[in-house]
Protein backbone atom coordinates (compact mmCIF):
# COMPACT_ATOMS: atom_id res chain seq x y z
CA UNK A 1 0.00 0.00 0.00
CA UNK A 2 1.58 3.17 -1.11
CA UNK A 3 1.29 5.81 1.74
CA UNK A 4 1.71 10.09 0.86
CA UNK A 5 2.77 12.36 4.14
CA UNK A 6 3.26 16.17 3.87
CA UNK A 7 6.42 17.85 5.40
CA UNK A 8 8.99 20.23 5.20
CA UNK A 9 13.16 20.69 4.76
CA UNK A 10 13.74 22.92 7.62
CA UNK A 11 16.75 26.00 8.24
CA UNK A 12 18.62 22.97 8.65
CA UNK A 13 17.90 20.72 5.44
CA UNK A 14 15.99 18.44 7.56
CA UNK A 15 13.20 16.36 6.59
CA UNK A 16 10.29 16.91 8.72
CA UNK A 17 6.93 15.12 8.25
CA UNK A 18 4.09 16.99 9.21
CA UNK A 19 1.79 13.82 10.61
CA UNK A 20 2.89 10.64 12.89
CA UNK A 21 3.06 7.83 11.38
CA UNK A 22 4.15 3.72 12.10
CA UNK A 23 6.53 2.88 9.16
CA UNK A 24 7.78 -0.29 8.66
CA UNK A 25 11.51 -0.86 8.88
CA UNK A 26 12.43 -1.07 5.73
CA UNK A 27 11.06 0.07 2.65
CA UNK A 28 12.20 2.10 -0.54
CA UNK A 29 11.34 5.45 -0.80
CA UNK A 30 10.35 8.49 -3.36
CA UNK A 31 10.66 12.22 -2.15
CA UNK A 32 9.44 15.16 -4.40
CA UNK A 33 11.01 17.85 -3.17
CA UNK A 34 8.17 20.83 -4.28
CA UNK A 35 9.83 24.35 -6.42
CA UNK A 36 8.18 26.57 -3.31
CA UNK A 37 8.81 27.88 0.04
CA UNK A 38 6.58 26.03 3.34
CA UNK A 39 3.25 28.38 3.96
CA UNK A 40 2.72 28.86 7.66
CA UNK A 41 -0.33 26.99 8.25
CA UNK A 42 -1.53 29.57 11.17
CA UNK A 43 -2.23 32.20 8.40
CA UNK A 44 -3.74 29.20 5.96
CA UNK A 45 -5.96 29.43 8.78
CA UNK A 46 -6.60 32.86 9.75
CA UNK A 47 -6.85 33.34 5.36
CA UNK A 48 -9.78 30.99 5.38
CA UNK A 49 -11.78 32.13 8.15
CA UNK A 50 -13.55 34.73 6.34
CA UNK A 51 -14.94 32.35 3.78
CA UNK A 52 -15.54 30.13 6.39
CA UNK A 53 -17.94 32.92 8.17
CA UNK A 54 -19.59 34.01 5.13
CA UNK A 55 -20.87 30.16 5.19
CA UNK A 56 -21.12 29.48 9.23
CA UNK A 57 -23.44 32.45 9.59
CA UNK A 58 -26.44 31.68 7.37
CA UNK A 59 -29.44 31.32 8.73
CA UNK A 60 -29.64 27.93 7.74
CA UNK A 61 -26.76 26.90 9.22
CA UNK A 62 -28.34 28.33 13.02
CA UNK A 63 -31.78 25.96 12.35
CA UNK A 64 -29.12 23.18 11.36
CA UNK A 65 -27.44 23.51 14.82
CA UNK A 66 -30.24 24.21 16.69
CA UNK A 67 -31.17 21.49 18.66
CA UNK A 68 -27.57 21.51 20.46
CA UNK A 69 -29.41 24.77 22.40
CA UNK A 70 -31.37 22.06 24.24
CA UNK A 71 -28.71 19.87 25.22
CA UNK A 72 -27.22 20.51 28.72
CA UNK A 73 -24.03 22.14 29.22
CA UNK A 74 -21.17 20.96 30.31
Amino acid sequence: MLQTFEGVIDQNGNLRVHEESSLPKSRRVIVTILNEEPVDEINNALLSEPALARDWERPEEDEAWSHLAQLPSL
